[in-house]
């Protein structure tokens, strides 16, 4: 048996004086992040395994206590041991909003996350709070994943001049997009594996650890075009509405603006979209996951849908229709 998992049984029977009948794995995700669900004392809980060479508790156990305080479900922290890197948090259930997700469900559950989102966003800024900045040398750095991991890494795409001189411009774009928004709490991982269905004040919110100040509309591009599910675009455009009218109401949105946030939502989606399908194919070349390369198509699927809206991305479509797209199904 391993040795942080005996260090883990250890912590919670030894100090915390715990019975403990039982330990499963709960998730990983992808950092080296581990969670485990313990049964004790008829009740469950969710230990939460975060290497301290690797993984900073510190953040995960400050937002918490913050969006606690907005009104957000999030987990209660019951136990810490920083040194060793181990949290005992408690348990917001089983049922991901990814598994529960169908069409009877959607309207409701999209329009609970959104409504959460948005005390979020209304919350935090009057959050005493600081939260590191979602700068332009990140946005820069996340979709250079893209070009280092996806095309050069895994698919093995030589590049000529030109489209490198065409991806940089095109980051240039998507990193002044999102520079030039209303910047507000972000939680950076707002989408169907991290919200879970909870019978009382829906969703529980999980993963918000590397929060940041960021772009209005990244959440939400995170939940309506999410890389693990896909919606048809008239449902998409009915919970966008949704959000506008709600951020409206709550003066996060002015309404002489919607169009611009439109663009701001699409361009949004692109940068993250890059940035995830680079981040897919690091987990598997370079830690062995491979369980994301099939969200990829999906992933990249959302920017070639964009292809009749905005000229300064025909190039990008193009590389990913003609070079990327038809490389990854050979993969």
């Amino acid at each position: 048996m391993e040795t942080r998992f005996l260090a883990i049984s250890d912590w919670l029977r030894n100090d915390l004086g715990l019975d403990v009948s039982r330990i499963v794995p709960a998730s990983a995700d992808a950092s080296f992040r581990r969670y485990f669900r313990i049964l004790a004392q008829d009740k469950t809980h969710i230990v939460m395994d975060a290497p301290p060479d690797k993984e900073d508790c510190a953040p995960f156990i400050r937002i918490a206590e913050a969006l606690r305080s907005m009104g957000l479900n999030v987990p209660c922290i019951e136990h810490k041991n920083l040194d060793a890197g181990f949290l005992l948090l408690s348990d917001l259930g089983e049922d991901s909003y990814l598994s529960a997700l169908n069409q009877s469900s959607a309207d409701r559950l999209y329009c609970d996350a959104i409504d959460a989102l948005l005390r979020m966003q209304e919350a935090g800024q009057r959050s005493a709070l600081t939260l590191p900045v979602y700068d332009r040398s990140l946005l820069m750095q996340e979709m250079e994943l893209f070009r280092d991991w996806l095309l050069g890494q895994h698919l093995g795409l030589t590049l000529t001049a030109s489209e490198n001189s065409m991806l940089g411009s095109v980051f240039t774009l998507l990193a002044d997009n999102a520079r030039s928004q209303t910047q507000l709490w972000v939680h950076r991982d707002y989408h169907s594996r991290n919200l879970m269905l909870c019978a009382d004040n829906n969703p529980g919110v999980l993963d918000f650890q590397d929060a940041v100040l960021g772009p209005i509309s990244y959440d939400l591009v995170s939940l309506l075009r999410d890389c693990y599910i896909e919606w048809p675009a008239e449902q998409q455009q009915k919970w966008l509405d949704y959000y506008c009218r709600r951020a409206e109401e709550r003066g996060l949105l002015s309404v002489s603006r919607r169009q611009q946030f439109r663009r701001h939502f699409d361009l949004m989606g692109v940068q993250r979209h890059l940035k995830a399908a680079g981040i897919f194919a690091r987990l598997y070349r370079r830690d062995g996951k491979d369980g994301y390369l099939a969200d990829i198509p999906r992933t990249l699927g959302y920017i070639c849908t964009l292809c009749g809206d905005y000229s300064e991305l025909k190039d990008l479509i193009a590389l990913l229709e003609q070079r990327v797209l038809p490389l990854l199904r050979k993969h």
